[in-house]
């Protein structure tokens, strides 16, 4: 689920593939963001290789999360072609997070 190669920036990661990147803006002593953990991986599982999901630290990367003006947490943003198309904030159930991604991708 998460990206294993190493990559110089995020835009590189972001540049690496022609999936869809749904990227998990998290931090270790958030508890909602401990409740998306088993969510993302059904998400993963149901999706099947059509979106990369990658988690981002927050404390870790805070330029990055102020980059993009992450303000809550969880919080998750859909990449297409590099660029955000989609912000969701909060604990989503794996149904619905499934529904809305394959809507805005279109598949």
């Amino acid at each position: 689920m998460t990206v294993k190669k190493q990559f110089s920036s995020f835009e590189d990661l972001l540049a690496s593939t022609n999936l869809p990147v749904l990227v998990d803006f998290y931090a270790t002593w958030c508890g909602p963001c401990q409740m998306m953990v088993p969510i993302l991986e059904q998400v993963n599982a149901q999706l099947n290789n059509q979106v990369q999901i990658v988690k981002v630290d927050t404390d870790k990367y805070p330029r990055l999360a102020s980059q993009y003006q992450i303000q809550a947490l969880p919080t998750l943003v859909l990449f297409q072609n590099g660029q955000p198309i989609e912000r969701i904030e909060g604990v989503v159930q794996a149904p619905q997070l499934v529904q809305h991604l394959q809507g805005l991708m279109g598949i």
